[in-house]
């Protein structure tokens, strides 16, 4: 791996480890029952992703390839089809609490979504 993969994966993990505490302790302070997705599964499933897009636009660059935006965009819609497919069992009516659910989901979505793009812009700008 590239100095700038390890920085990037190492800021990932570390967002990652602060949303994820704040997540816990805010749902612990507002919420006592249980969950259908447990908290971490949800952080995992997006940082797994985050880092999954990342590298194979990394890949594609050092490959020489110029549409990135069109694979970005492409890869973005693939990761909103995970999201629905990682959802189905809300929407199957599996957990007593559907909305928290869904909040619980997407709020880190977008948090390492803007992420994504942030670096992202930033190695395309460098590119």
């Amino acid at each position: 791996m590239t100095k700038e993969t390890i920085s990037f994966v190492t800021r990932l993990l570390l967002l990652t480890a602060i949303l994820l505490a704040v997540h816990l302790y805010i749902l612990s302070q507002f919420f006592t029952g249980h969950l259908y997705f447990p908290i971490w599964t949800i952080y995992a499933f997006n940082a797994v992703l985050v880092f999954i897009v990342y590298s194979f636009l990394r890949f594609k660059a050092s490959q020489g390839s110029n549409k990135m935006y069109q694979l970005f965009l492409g890869l973005t819609s693939i990761k909103m089809a995970l999201a629905i497919v990682f959802l189905l069992p809300l929407f199957f009516g599996k957990s007593e609490h559907a909305q928290l659910e869904v909040i619980n989901f997407f709020i880190p979505y977008f948090l390492f979504l803007a992420f994504e793009i942030f670096n992202l812009n930033k190695f395309l700008q460098k590119s």
